[in-house]
């Protein structure tokens, strides 16, 4: 069965603490997300707990009068629980050691088996589009998951927001597409794409 998926990384945020709200300009850029994705039919909504996500798809889920379903499996993956002043070269080393894990962290492949497992839930459910919300380390994992040319460049690259289109056959990628370009706002979909975009 054919279905698809919208892997959304939240707007842009005031910090990283879990409740942590959008700024003034990531919640337009959550209206505009909102106003481009109700133009689908789309069958369920899920989020981050984290309050930064679900402002993120708040506009939508008015737009479309549907309740967002919280998953903690998609709050971002936990680096360490210690500050980390060379945070950013430990975060490159963790996308090429998938199993290297910091002391309170979670390792990759820890973080990205309990992100693959909440789409799987998803894909077992009857409907055929969903909107899932999350964070920029996880969603570059997702990806890399489908896509193992994805990695720590990739994730550089992502934009907040920043939204793409996973294709699923009989709960396989088929194709991802991003759709999301914060200098045009988004990018229409265009078929033939190759299976992967930067």
């Amino acid at each position: 069965m054919r279905k698809k998926i919208y892997l959304i990384r939240h707007c842009k945020a005031e910090g990283q603490p879990p409740d942590a709200p959008l700024t003034k300009e990531g919640h337009l850029d959550a209206e505009r997300l909102g106003q481009y994705l109700s133009r689908e039919t789309v069958d369920g909504i899920y989020s981050s707990p984290f309050l930064r996500a679900r402002q993120t798809i708040l506009p939508l889920s008015k737009q479309l009068n549907m309740s967002v379903h919280t998953d903690r499996r998609l709050s971002e993956k936990v680096l360490s629980t210690r500050d980390l002043p060379d945070w950013y070269e430990q975060l490159r080393r963790s996308f090429a050691d998938m199993s290297l894990k910091l002391e309170g962290g979670e390792s990759s492949q820890e973080a990205t088996a309990r992100a693959i497992d909440c789409i799987d839930d998803i894909l077992k459910m009857d409907g055929k589009t969903y909107v899932v919300v999350t964070h920029g380390c996880l969603m570059a994992l997702m990806l890399k998951h489908y896509d193992s040319n994805f990695g720590f460049k990739e994730w550089e690259g992502l934009a907040n927001p920043d939204i793409f289109q996973l294709h699923f056959e009989d709960a396989i990628a088929t194709k991802i597409t991003r759709v999301w370009n914060k200098d045009l706002l988004f990018l229409e979909h265009q078929d033939g794409i190759p299976d992967i975009l930067s």
